[in-house]
């Protein structure tokens, strides 16, 4: 992970043109939260629109705050997202997530890494 950047929810890199997104083991997501993971990924990739790999396994917990602000502000500079989670309680919950909150972009879930980066793919400019 070089030119790996880390803060206290989350770690993301950029490799082979996608923006890989991990939250660490057992965090919460809050309105402040949110704010300062699209905050630090909007640095750090810089002027590149990017599709993102974003691995929600380590969330713990999100309030609805959170979850609004990321299905419009998170999906700021991305092309499409793929959300890698744990069956099956993760799954529905971003199932539900994008369901009522609609994100801006192109957005699935996967519980393999492989499909949801042959899935970013296609998004890659």
């Amino acid at each position: 992970m070089n030119n790996s950047l880390s803060n206290d929810f989350a770690t993301f890199w950029i490799d082979d043109g996608i923006l890989h997104f991990i939250y660490h083991p057992a965090v919460v997501i809050d309105l402040a939260a949110a704010e300062k993971v699209v905050t630090d990924r909007l640095r750090y990739q810089g002027e590149k629109v990017l599709p993102v790999f974003c691995d929600t396994r380590g969330i713990k917990d999100t309030d609805k705050s959170a979850r609004d602000y990321l299905a419009k502000e998170g999906s700021i500079m991305t092309t499409a997202v793929a959300f890698l989670v744990n069956p099956p309680i993760s799954q529905a919950i971003t199932d539900f997530y994008i369901r009522t909150n609609k994100p801006i972009t192109p957005t699935e879930i996967f519980t393999e890494k492989y499909e949801a980066l042959k899935f970013l793919k296609t998004y890659r400019k």
